[in-house]
């Protein structure tokens, strides 16, 4: 797994995640819970303390059955519902501020739910990324993990600190607050870490990592983007052809490898622009753009606007997405760089 690893770690590095705990429900069944869609830039997530619940993303009808030490995530912001999976009428929940969470208890006799409610929020233009190579939903199961520790060692982490996060919610100590949203901001990357591991995903970068003949060009693209990677070379590393290389490189994540490369050098383009004083012209070399034209067309395609405007732009609201469609005719090349 160290490649996959090696590319994940540089995954986390482009994006800017921050966790935070908001609600905590202690409650009884029948009970139900819903959420509307989240907010561009956030990604709502559920631990399951102990009991049980059944999670309905309300946008494609995908149905989860949770038990004790499940995680999901839902990565496209997804309006969703969770309930008691007895379909009985709820019984009303009510609400009291507890320290730094929300308490939500409905006082009902039957089987004992308790859970952590949050969200994750993805800086711009990183959501847009994180949401296009990620699942609509993200489940990963550490009561498995348990049984199975020594295969997926990362996950026997993410077990941990669910166990940590338990105890800060029970404990309610002075600075709970913080230390829940330190360990949620931990979470997210051994969530992603964990679901790798399983092969929860079925389709994007999990997905393509998991897949022992297409890591090595997913680590090749995180690890090296500015390289002018060529399809044979990217097939190469995987000991394809270059035509089955494109084809189960597409049919795992979704997208071509040159669409990944690219949106990899924008979102590198983005943090380097918002975080450094390199001229556009260093961060195009950065990127492994020869021409300081080609890279500000390219930008300008994905990002919606200009790398000089980019770097003004106030980091709240309004950032347009990245385009979808392959700006740069990239997808259609065997190199990868103007």
């Amino acid at each position: 797994m160290q490649c996959q690893t090696d590319w994940l770690s540089r995954f986390m590095e482009l994006v800017t995640v921050t966790g935070k705990v908001e609600a905590r429900c202690a409650l009884g069944a029948p009970w139900l819970k819903e959420y509307t869609q989240a907010g561009a830039q956030e990604i709502p997530y559920h631990v399951i303390l102990t009991g049980r619940a059944v999670l309905e993303n309300s946008d494609n009808g995908a149905t989860y059955e949770l038990r004790a030490g499940d995680i999901a995530l839902l990565p496209h912001g997804s309006a969703h519902v969770l309930h008691d999976g007895s379909r009985a009428t709820p019984v009303p929940a009510r609400e009291r501020a507890s320290g730094s969470l929300l308490v939500s208890e409905n006082g009902a006799a039957g089987e004992a739910l308790d859970m952590l409610c949050g969200r994750f929020v993805v800086a711009p233009p990183h959501d847009r990324l994180v949401r296009s190579y990620l699942p609509s939903e993200l489940v990963v199961r550490t009561e498995d993990i348990g049984i199975a520790a020594q295969s997926l060692p990362q996950a026997e982490r993410l077990s941990r600190l669910v166990g940590l996060m338990r105890a800060e919610t029970m404990d309610n100590q002075v600075g709970s607050g913080a230390v829940l949203n330190a360990l949620s901001s931990a979470l997210f990357a051994l969530t992603l870490r964990a679901a790798g591991e399983a092969g929860q995903a079925r389709t994007g970068v999990l997905a393509l990592a998991a897949h022992p003949r297409l890591a090595p060009a997913a680590a090749a693209i995180f690890n090296d983007p500015a390289r002018a990677w060529t399809l044979p070379e990217l097939a190469g590393l995987c000991s394809m052809s270059r035509a089955t290389f494109m084809r189960q490189f597409q049919a795992s994540l979704g997208c071509s490898a040159m669409d990944l490369l690219t949106d990899t050098r924008m979102s590198t383009a983005a943090n380097a622009l918002r975080k450094s004083t390199l001229s556009t012209e260093a961060v195009a070399d950065l990127v492994g753009y020869q021409s300081v034209s080609a890279f500000r067309r390219v930008f300008a395609q994905r990002m919606g606007m200009t790398p000089g405007e980019w770097r003004q732009h106030p980091l709240k609201g309004g950032v347009p997405h990245l385009s979808d469609d392959g700006a740069d005719g990239a997808g259609e090349r065997d190199r990868a760089g103007e």
